[in-house]
């Protein structure tokens, strides 16, 4: 189906009209699908996943069923955790890596692209604003002026802190850190904390996974492990004496 002239300028992030015929549909088909999958209650992961997959409209085949309840768990262990409840504006710009994990109350005004990369966790209450609005009152208009957006990209390996917001046209760097409560307004590094609002630059993130660093790794009892505000040892969470993890009990 050809995209009409005012979508393919919502996509591109050019000025468009948010309150069509067109648009307030799709936004009230992702509210329902949303609305289906927050209230879906105590069911199976396979499920679930095929409830976010109709947020997203996603049509891609899911695994066929394994023999029990376990092994079908299983199936779906790379699949994004996506916490309820959550909320979007239109869904099929979400874009989840494998391994994602999104906390309760997340927001997604996607009005352009929001990418999520691979093994990124966000805590609760992260929004992710990709939805903007002209500054000019005059053009601005309320519901019956234009507005437009620009992308979000989160890299993979990142962390983001609970309540954080990202704002339009940012982009976040792989494996790098975003404080809780910060407010994101330009794009982050690969690989730096940051904090604040606005956010800013706190340190650089030493890991192997940097192949500025030049670091090999070499396991878990090598590496210089800390938490985001103390050492982990300084947490209890770990062997002062050997540096190493804690076994499991």
């Amino acid at each position: 189906m050809e995209l009409s002239e005012n979508k393919q300028k919502m996509l591109r992030g050019e000025l468009y009209y948010a309150f069509v015929p067109e648009l307030t549909a799709e936004r009230n088909r992702c509210g329902q699908a949303c609305a289906r999958y927050n209230n879906a209650g105590d069911v199976s992961r396979r499920r679930l996943a095929e409830l976010f997959q109709d947020i997203l409209c996603d049509k891609a085949a899911l695994p066929p069923p394994a023999t029990t309840p376990e092994e079908d768990e299983k199936l779906f262990e790379d699949h994004p955790w996506v916490c309820r409840p959550v909320n979007m504006d239109y869904g099929y710009n979400v874009k989840l890596g494998k391994n994602v994990m999104i906390n309760f109350n997340a927001t997604f005004l996607d009005t352009c692209e929001i990418s999520v990369g691979s093994r990124t966790m966000c805590g609760p209450n992260v929004s992710f604003y990709s939805a903007t609005h002209p500054l000019d009152p005059v053009l601005r208009q309320g519901t019956k002026g234009p507005e437009l957006g620009k992308e979000i990209h989160v890299g993979e390996d990142c962390w983001i802190g609970g309540n954080v917001v990202i704002l339009p046209g940012v982009n976040i760097g792989r494996g790098s850190v975003v404080g809780a409560g910060s407010v994101v307004t330009k794009s982050v590094p690969d690989f730096t904390v940051v904090a604040g609002n606005p956010a800013r630059v706190i340190r650089k993130i030493e890991t192997a996974m940097d192949p500025a660093s030049g670091k090999v790794w070499e396991g878990w009892e090598k590496e210089v492990v800390e938490g985001a505000e103390v050492p982990m040892a300084e947490m209890g969470g770990r062997d002062e004496a050997t540096q190493t993890l804690p076994e499991a009990k």
